[in-house]
């Protein structure tokens, strides 16, 4: 597996465009357990790591979050 420091962030726009849901999809599912969480860059801001929306793309109804 890709060392996930090394991973880019990719902010909100990027992930909506790559995976078709829209920001209240996104956070619903964050929410459930269901997408890759954010991580927190600022009081104002948030990114995901690129690897982990990767794996997310490739399978979503198997998603699950590194142990």
């Amino acid at each position: 597996m890709m060392d996930q420091t090394r991973s880019r962030l990719v902010r909100l726009p990027e992930v909506k465009d790559r995976t078709g849901l829209s920001r209240t999809s996104i956070y619903r599912k964050m929410d459930a357990g269901e997408f890759p969480l954010a991580v927190k860059l600022s009081a104002n801001a948030v990114a995901w790591r690129e690897t982990e929306l990767e794996r997310w793309i490739a399978a979503p109804t198997e998603w699950q979050a590194a142990a």
